[in-house]
Formats: structure tokens, sequence, C-alpha cells
């Protein structure tokens, strides 16, 4: 059965992490989801969680959180959660899930422990703002 399931690839869907500043002036990082498709992606859920495990065996994980952002319209984006530094030493997963017409696609996408930094940043497309981003 499991043969008959279509996998979907998905392309031009970027997960993003943006150093931005608050209205204190201070360093911030948020997530985003950003929509580089030719069509809109309707009933997009993400869900995220951070976990690693030491040399010693011990993990560490965080919650499991679930967001539902809606539609995603072309060339667009949304924020999905803002995100502090303390997390930068996980491994932080977002799983996007979301539908084109009658088809649901999902992709799975790993910032790996430590990627998140100021050293790695680039511009970021559709938001014209530094982060790092994963495709």
């Amino acid at each position: 059965m499991k043969k008959d399931i279509e996998q979907l690839k998905v392309d031009n869907v970027i997960v993003a992490v943006v150093q931005e500043k608050n209205e204190l002036n201070e360093n911030i990082w948020n997530v985003y989801l950003i929509n580089q498709r030719k069509e809109a992606i309707e009933n997009v859920l993400i869900s995220s969680r951070g976990y690693i495990t030491d040399v010693t065996g011990v993990e560490t994980k965080t919650s499991v959180l679930r967001h539902s952002i809606g539609t995603v319209e072309v060339e667009d984006f949304a924020i999905v959660e803002p995100i502090i530094e303390d997390l930068f030493a996980l491994h932080n997963e977002y799983w996007v899930s979301f539908y084109i017409g009658k088809k649901m696609y999902d992709k799975k996408y790993i910032f790996l422990a430590e990627t998140i930094s100021e050293k790695r940043l680039i511009n970021i497309p559709v938001l014209n703002k530094q982060g790092v981003m994963i495709r």
C-alpha cells in the first residue's frame, strides 16, 4: 500500500531563520516560511522541535510546537515562530505540510546544531533580510 502513495517533490518552499531588530533595537530571531512557487500553498501546517544527543548519550529536546498558517500566496511569506539563541545548539526541525489543489505535499527541514549563526547570514529572497535558510 505504501507504494501506492504518490511522493510529491517540494520545491521553491523555503524555511528561513532571520535576524531582526525588535522595538528596543535588540537582535531577535524569527522563523519564516517563504513560498516561491508559481501557485499559492494552502492549509499550511508546520510542526517544530529541537533535539540533540551528546557524546555521553544524554538527550536534550524541546516540546513539539504545531502551527496552522493557512494560505501563503505566490512570492509571499508567513512568520512561523520566534526562536531564541539558546536553541541554536540543538538540531531544529520544521516539518511543513500543505496542499496545492487536492494534492498534499510535505517536507522536513532540519537546521543542524550550530548552523544558525551570524557568520552564516545571507540575503533571504522575498524577505530581503539577513538569515539562514533551507530550500
